[in-house]
């Protein structure tokens, strides 16, 4: 069974720095397209940005030029570095990864998500 896991969430004031990590375990053969959500109170879960399974990078509007998306493949490990924070970007943030897991075979993984509060 595969699982990813994020960490790095915190409280931060407006214009601060934040960065996440999502670690993919257990039994699998590849990790392919992984990448960052975010679920404000009383809104509907929004792509925050994601690697594509070629490798190419996608960014919602709201954060392009502020938050940068990375990955260590050695570490199965994906990286949010979000930079001049808003209030606005407070939200629990949730890792996503498409997995090719040794018994569960290809799908989708979800973490439990890790929050982001920034204070004006």
């Amino acid at each position: 069974q595969a699982q990813v896991r994020e960490s790095g969430g915190g409280l931060v004031q407006a214009g601060g720095s934040l960065r996440l990590s999502c670690t993919a375990s257990g039994s699998f053969y590849s990790i392919n397209a992984m990448g960052w959500y975010r679920q404000a109170p009383g809104k509907q879960r929004e792509l925050v940005a994601s690697f594509t399974s070629g490798g190419s990078t996608n960014y919602a509007d709201s954060v392009k030029g502020r938050f940068t998306i990375s990955r260590d493949n050695t570490k199965n490990t994906m990286y949010l570095q979000m930079n001049s924070l808003k209030p606005e970007d407070t939200a629990v943030y949730y890792c996503n990864a498409h997995v090719d897991a040794v018994v569960a075979g290809s799908k989708w993984y979800w973490g439990r998500g890790t929050q982001v509060t920034v204070s004006s």
